[in-house]
């Protein structure tokens, strides 16, 4: 038996399951369909088995988690998954068999050729070429893509020099109780305990911790590159990535230094920002005020501020940024993809209907 939702007649809405719906994304990508009113015909909710069985509320209604089992997606439209990489790659075959167009939030299929990787503010048409497989980018990247594209686009950019300054959101929910005791502890003047992250925490930072590559940057860092090589169609942009996990709860932060091939104005950048769709541009000079991760978390928009003038390269400024990671970084991109593709009508690509 399939557990869903009715809410509106198949010729009114969308056949959507999440998969990986207990994870912080999962619950998040359920707030987010319910927010944005997607049209929902039948809402399926997909786990590992031991959360089959468990409940979830959606528009007032109680629903039960099924596992995720090939099966589990026969007569679908949309799966948005968020359950890892490997559940990614061990699904995605039948995804598709199914007729579902897969919108993964792993990083199983971003830089395959064939699987578009997509911002919908900035590269929206590359999802017409899916064939059945749609790719979500890495969140520091979509949180950076959001505030270049714009400048991008008036003034071509030649480097970027970028440091994140990475929530705990980024490695799931355990990870933010796990900052959360550790916080408590030390303040009760215990050992600060970690399980989740290599390292406490809490009051403390680290260098990423994903896996470092023979090159000395570590595989999180180079996604910011290919990604956004790929997302940008821009194959030679040169960019250099330092990925800090830190004390944050929610909502990363990214501290970004982009030449340009001219020199482009602090004025003209600042209006660019301003009227760029997912951003929103939040400084006050007088009172030293800028984007914060505590204002960014629970919104849609990327916060952008200080942009500056950078002193030792007239072709070059500096942008502060902060973005919610679970929304725009993950969650409510992937929604929007669903959006356009309903939109567009682009559900099914040309390769998949012949």
């Amino acid at each position: 038996m399939l557990f869903g939702v009715r809410r509106l007649s198949l010729s009114q809405g969308y056949r959507v399951a999440i998969l990986g719906a207990t994870g912080a994304v999962g619950t998040e990508l359920l707030q987010i369909l319910e927010e944005r009113q997607f049209p929902i015909a039948e809402l399926r909710l997909l786990a590992s088995p031991r959360s089959a069985g468990q409940t979830l509320t959606f528009a007032g209604e109680t629903l039960t988690i099924q596992e995720a089992t090939p099966s589990a997606f026969q007569g679908l439209d949309i799966v948005l998954a968020s359950a890892g990489g490997s559940t990614s790659k061990a699904l995605a075959e039948a995804i598709v068999a199914a007729g579902a167009v897969m919108i993964d939030n792993s990083s199983a299929f971003r830089m395959d050729p064939t699987v578009p990787l997509v911002v919908p503010e900035v590269n929206p048409e590359a999802a017409a070429q899916h064939q059945g497989i749609i790719a979500n980018p890495n969140c520091t990247t979509i949180l950076m893509a959001i505030a270049l594209w714009p400048l991008q686009q008036r003034h071509p950019i030649r480097r970027i020099v970028v440091s994140t300054y990475q929530s705990a959101s980024g490695a799931g929910a355990r990870a933010m109780a796990e900052v959360q005791e550790q916080s408590r502890a030390i303040l009760a003047g215990q050992p600060a305990i970690a399980e989740i992250l290599p390292y406490p925490l809490a009051f403390n930072l680290f260098p990423h911790n994903s896996p470092l590559t023979e090159s000395g940057y570590c595989e999180e860092e180079l996604k910011m590159l290919n990604e956004s090589r790929k997302i940008f169609g821009l194959p030679d942009l040169k960019l250099t990535a330092t990925c800090v996990r830190v004390p944050v709860l929610r909502a990363h932060s990214e501290a970004i230094n982009v030449e340009f091939t001219e020199p482009f104005s602090v004025a003209e950048a600042r209006e660019a920002i301003a009227a760029a769709p997912g951003a929103r541009l939040l400084e006050d000079w007088d009172r030293n005020y800028f984007p914060m991760p505590i204002e960014a978390s629970g919104e849609d928009d990327v916060l952008v501020g200080r942009i500056r003038q950078d002193l030792s390269e007239p072709n070059a400024l500096e942008l502060w940024i902060c973005g919610d990671q679970i929304r725009k970084g993950a969650a409510l991109n992937a929604v929007q993809i669903a959006e356009l593709l309903v939109k567009r009508q682009w559900l099914r690509s040309p390769a998949l209907t012949h």
